[in-house]
């Protein structure tokens, strides 16, 4: 059969064998970020180009070269949202959230679209996790978002993940650095390619993120911001760092971390795995001070950080980490003739609403066809059920893993089936104790509710 079209470049389809993997672990992310008290907020895919112009920076890559712009049919300039934070901060803003108690902490799951080269853990249509704390300018918080990203990737069991830090200072303070930069890169200026060139009145920080070899050289050896931080700026760092040392995070600094996004400020970070190549960073963020008041509103203090979905599935699957089996069927009943179909349809029906993974056949298949359909649902349980069983009111339940068979009386069925499954439940876990494995008490405590 010929396709009229593929998936467009850059992008991926998640497929029913590998979506309960992106399930776990969008739920895992969500509750960890609960933990700390951030709650989930949901915004438009597609946002006003200004809002990304102006909060982003017209002078990054991702305005210049990324972003997917266009003209909607009232002649609005309309950009999809390369990126979270900036939509997080207009819903800020537009629905009085600063009228609430500060810091407001929100966190989200997101598709993101940026017109890059694909390859390898960089896609045109990805996923982020991202959170933002609102209104606070105080290290503490900033050494709290780090811990929950840190607190995630230990969750997840990733090892070899490395802290890096830096502080870019406060507009005050960048100066006299932009000064420092625009000098030494004057007299590189015959090396630098044309949108650093262009770059260099604009914002000369922003050559420190270009993605050339020849410019990422030069800018090896320019001046680091670190050096030229204000007397604030440099004790709120260290600040950072002694709460970063009493929570026992490790670190390193990092001079050339500037991040790719006009909006930050002061501290930045990124967390880095040498596991999935060129693409390591897999959470970057920091602090962005000035953003709200840059959109129109008041000055409020924020940060917060973005991680890679499609980055992190890469670095679990690199090191190895298995995440949770999805939940197996429960029940298949295979019935035999209408009278027995329309049976099946019930007990089902009765199990579902119970919270019992229960399917049975709507194909017409034969009860040999039913059965090998069953092993491959990887189901529990079995039940052949056919008229003589209606009419005895009683059927046959095979264990699965074990083929012990239990009768029970199809009047009583539900209610037998479910003591029956929380029996084996309680069985598996013993099981799984004595043999020393991991367990997921979250999920095994969900399975008998």
């Amino acid at each position: 059969m010929a396709l009229i079209t593929k998936a467009p470049r850059g992008t991926q389809d998640v497929l029913p064998s590998q979506s309960h993997n992106n399930r776990f672990l969008e739920n895992t992310l969500l509750e960890i970020a609960d933990e700390f008290g951030f709650k989930e907020i949901r915004t438009p895919v597609f946002e006003h180009t200004e809002l990304f112009t102006r909060s982003v920076g017209d002078t990054t890559d991702v305005v210049q070269k990324e972003m997917y712009t266009f003209l909607d049919k009232g002649e609005r300039s309309i950009t999809l949202r390369p990126e979270g934070t900036a939509g997080a901060a207009r819903a800020f803003l537009e629905h009085g959230l600063y009228n609430e108690p500060l810091p407001q902490k929100v966190c989200y799951l997101t598709s993101c679209y940026r017109y890059e080269k694909p390859q390898a853990g960089r896609l045109r249509e990805f996923h982020q996790f991202g959170v933002e704390c609102f209104g606070t300018p105080a290290p503490a918080a900033d050494a709290e978002v780090i811990s929950l990203a840190y607190e995630i990737f230990g969750f997840l069991g990733v090892e070899d993940i490395h802290l890096e830090i830096n502080s870019i200072g406060c507009p005050e303070c960048r100066k006299n650095y932009h000064a420092a930069l625009k000098s030494y890169f004057e007299s590189k200026k015959g090396d630098l390619c044309p949108t650093c060139l262009e770059r260099l009145d604009k914002n000369p920080m922003r050559i420190l993120d270009c993605k050339s070899p020849i410019c990422s050289e030069i800018a090896a050896e320019a001046p680091v911001v670190i050096d030229y931080l204000c007397e604030d700026c440099a004790d709120h760092f260290k600040k950072v760092q002694a709460y970063l040392d009493e929570m026992l995070i490790p670190y390193s600094i990092n001079p050339q971390i500037v991040r790719g996004l006009d909006y930050y400020t002061r501290t930045v970070f990124e967390f880095v795995s040498d596991s999935i190549g060129a693409q390591g960073t897999v959470c970057g963020g920091g602090r962005y001070d000035g953003l709200i008041e840059e959109l129109g509103g008041s000055h409020t203090p924020s940060l917060g950080f973005g991680m890679g979905i499609e980055r992190l599935m890469l670095l679990l699957e690199a090191q190895g980490i298995k995440l949770p089996e999805p939940k197996r069927c429960d029940l298949y009943i295979a019935p035999i003739g209408d009278n027995a179909s329309l049976k099946a349809a019930r007990l089902v029906q009765e199990l579902r609403q119970s919270g019992v993974s229960a399917q049975f056949d709507v194909v017409g298949r034969s009860v040999k066809a039913q059965m090998k359909f069953a092993n491959k649902l990887g189901a529990k349980f079995t039940v052949v059920l056919g008229d003589d069983d209606i009419a005895a009111n009683k059927v046959n339940v095979k264990n699965m893993d074990s083929g012990e068979v239990t009768e029970m009386a199809l009047d009583e069925f539900s209610e037998e089936f479910m003591e029956l499954t929380l029996q084996q439940s309680a069985l598996d876990l013993e099981s799984a104790v004595a043999n020393g494995e991991n367990i997921d008490l979250k999920s095994f405590l969900g399975g008998l509710m």
